[in-house]
């Protein structure tokens, strides 16, 4: 049987850690507007991709930072050990699944968010498109599924 993965890679900003996925697809991405992703990303939201995290090669010197969230998991943030890029976390609460941030995909100019969720905390000056689901915090757990894995 043919392999049927695609070419899809990325990497941190300074080019020291890379990764490729094991992916027949670009995965589904989805945009977080809570607090704590502003504050990740120094940005008004974080964009992340979600992937099987066996699905992912990394290269390079990677750290992983860890932590206790405030609902009881053990979350596992990797970054670049040189410019301490996230390039992705996951938790105990998700087992075998990763959050990739989207911004670090080659192709990050070609995603299309899929939903919006934590919208409640999003910047005043940030204006959704009507037709991507949002939600005011998290998503119900069955409907976000379906949203990011038609």
């Amino acid at each position: 049987m043919p392999d049927r993965t695609l070419a899809i890679t990325g990497g941190c900003r300074c080019g020291a850690t890379r990764y490729a996925l094991a992916v027949e697809a670009m995965p589904p991405v989805y945009c977080c507007h809570c607090l704590d992703c502003q504050r990740w990303s120094g940005s008004a939201f974080s964009e992340q991709a979600v992937v099987r995290e066996d699905a992912i090669a990394l290269t390079g010197p990677i750290v992983d930072y860890s932590y206790d969230t405030r609902s009881g998991a053990r979350s596992h943030q990797r970054i670049c050990g040189v410019c301490h890029s996230r390039i992705f976390n996951s938790n105990t609460h998700r087992p075998g699944i990763a959050l990739l941030r989207a911004g670090t995909l080659d192709a990050s100019d070609t995603i299309v968010p899929r939903a919006h969720i934590w919208v409640k905390r999003k910047q005043p000056w940030v204006v959704l498109p009507d037709a991507v689901p949002s939600f005011p915090e998290n998503a119900p757990l069955a409907e976000f599924a379906r949203i990011l894995m038609p």
